[in-house]
């Protein structure tokens, strides 16, 4: 058995292929499968302006970002100078990772079930949240509530920006997807998952 052959297929793409996909096409009215949304990236973003005091708040932050979403993080630069935030061009102000294929799935798998719900005080997304062609971001605040990050090794508590993008061409079919997924909205029903 060659490799291709041996890799698993992540649980939640596995459910949105089985379960999901039929149950919107039949929602949403679609005759054809590939109109049915679908993610296409999350970009998980981490803002670090304070490294410009203390470089390895820089490497702390492109570590952990690196061991939340098993990917290594990009370095983003500034892009033009700003003299009130005493920043120049070309300096390094944040990280970001792009996820796709099957380390998106898993990331999100991992962000539903395990990180959202160690959010302190958490009573479901905000639903306000979608840019108009159906991507959703979400703000957290800090990067302890995935549990892969090390507390003893964390240097600073900083947080990131989550944008799950999507084929949607509405916020309600974005919203749709998400929900079918098992995103905790406010004021809606979780999704039911098999397991």
């Amino acid at each position: 058995m060659t490799a291709a052959q041996a890799r698993e297929i992540p649980r939640l793409k596995r459910r949105y292929r089985d379960e999901v996909l039929p149950r919107l096409r039949s929602e949403l009215g679609y005759g054809n499968p590939m109109q049915v949304p679908r993610l296409e990236k999350i970009v998980v973003n981490m803002g670090v302006g304070d490294s410009l005091k203390d470089g390895r708040l820089l490497d702390a932050a492109l570590e952990d970002l690196a061991v939340v979403t098993g990917q290594k993080a990009l370095l983003t630069k500034a892009r033009k100078s700003i003299a009130g935030f005493k920043l120049r061009e070309g300096m390094a102000i944040g990280a970001k990772v792009t996820l796709r294929g099957d380390r998106m799935w898993e990331f999100l798998d991992r962000l539903v079930s395990t990180a959202l719900p160690r959010i302190r005080d958490f009573r479901g997304l905000s639903q306000d949240a979608f840019d108009g062609h159906g991507n959703y971001t979400i703000g957290v605040t800090e990067q302890l509530i995935f549990p892969e990050v090390d507390y003893d090794k964390v240097v600073k508590v900083r947080g990131m920006d989550i944008t799950v993008v999507t084929t949607a061409r509405t916020d309600d079919e974005g919203r749709a997807l998400l929900q079918a997924l098992g995103f905790p909205f406010q004021g809606m029903p979780v999704a039911q998952t098999a397991s």
